[in-house]
């Protein structure tokens, strides 16, 4: 702790009972305030005052997702050490927090079961796209190699999806965030990692062109399959490398330049593909050193391409575009 107040202020926030049994549930998962209603059985009134004075001692973060807020237990912050430390002294036999664990895995169960009736129904897409091209397993093989098996201090996966890439990186990472503007996707991506155990990786809703992400955090940007969905790539590629820090590294998986025009017709992809000079102007333009081995995957008709650019070390941090 930095000085005895900070500690005094956690300590009250965290001093009673419903408080306790919330900073065990949001230790376990992210919730929405109605999920904390439901488990905990107290009107929304009182949570939400609980809440409150919890998120203004450090305690607990406020996660916004459109017209929904999560909340979990803070992530870097004295009081956030706090929180963690009050966790591990709650009596594991103890009636009351067994019962909101229980109410706990019933929302769950319920997510996930939202999450697989939302998947279902796009998921015949998907596999119309994939008999394509090389399969998915064969992509994550070959990103891994490429990546490596270095430990990764900062992962962001741009236009995460399901939160796929983020479950392959999960062992060599120590802290995952995956980014993307479906809510519906974000349920699945957040189901499957609560359904892993993966605590140290998140889902955030948000927009490719302006990243909800500090400037020079990230270590490792990958963005899989995404970057053919943009009507401005260069943006994309520009924000990513706003949030490098230096010497970190940015991955684009993507299709190389192709003619299949029913992809544009049928699944929305605003462009077929790209060229490896079209992709490293880019990377030149945003003040990104291009790697000069550009891997693939050689597929029927498509093919994967795999472009790699590290920020360079005396970068100056660019600042978030302007809307409009």
């Amino acid at each position: 702790m930095q000085n005895l107040d900070t500690l005094l202020v956690g300590l009250r926030a965290a001093g009673e009972h419903t408080r306790l049994r919330i900073l065990a549930l949001c230790a376990r998962s992210e919730l929405s305030v109605s999920e904390l209603v439901q488990i905990l059985g107290q009107s929304q009134p009182r949570v939400s005052r609980h809440l409150k004075l919890m998120v203004e001692a450090g305690l607990l973060q406020r996660i916004p997702e459109g017209a929904q807020v999560y909340l979990r237990l803070a992530a870097d912050s004295d009081a956030a050490r706090l929180s963690r430390a009050l966790v591990e002294l709650l009596p594991e036999a103890d009636v009351v927090l067994n019962r909101d664990l229980s109410r706990l895995q019933q929302v769950r169960d319920a997510r996930a079961q939202r999450a697989q009736d939302y998947f279902q129904t796009v998921a015949q897409s998907w596999d119309s796209i994939r008999s394509l091209h090389v399969s998915p397993r064969q992509v994550e093989a070959r990103l891994l190699e490429i990546i490596g098996a270095q430990p990764v201090s900062e992962l962001l996966d741009i236009g995460t999806g399901t939160g796929r890439i983020l479950e392959i990186l999960a062992p060599q990472v120590e802290h995952g965030v995956g980014i993307d503007l479906s809510s519906g996707m974000l349920a699945v991506a957040r189901s499957n990692l609560e359904r892993q155990g993966y605590s140290h990786l998140q889902v955030r809703k948000g927009d490719m062109y302006r990243l909800p992400i500090a400037a020079g955090s990230i270590e490792l940007a990958i963005v899989h399959m995404v970057l053919h969905y943009s009507d401005d790539p260069l943006a994309v590629i520009r924000e990513a490398a706003r949030v490098l820090r230096p010497g970190g590294r940015l991955i684009l998986v993507d299709f190389a330049a192709h003619s299949e025009e029913q992809l544009r017709d049928e699944f929305n992809h605003h462009r077929l593909g790209f060229a490896d000079d079209e992709i490293n102007n880019w990377f030149r333009q945003c003040g990104l050193d291009a790697d000069s081995e550009i891997q693939q995957l050689v597929g029927s008709p498509l093919t994967v391409r795999f472009w790699q650019a590290r920020q360079r070390q005396n970068v100056k941090l660019l600042q978030p575009l302007q809307a409009g």
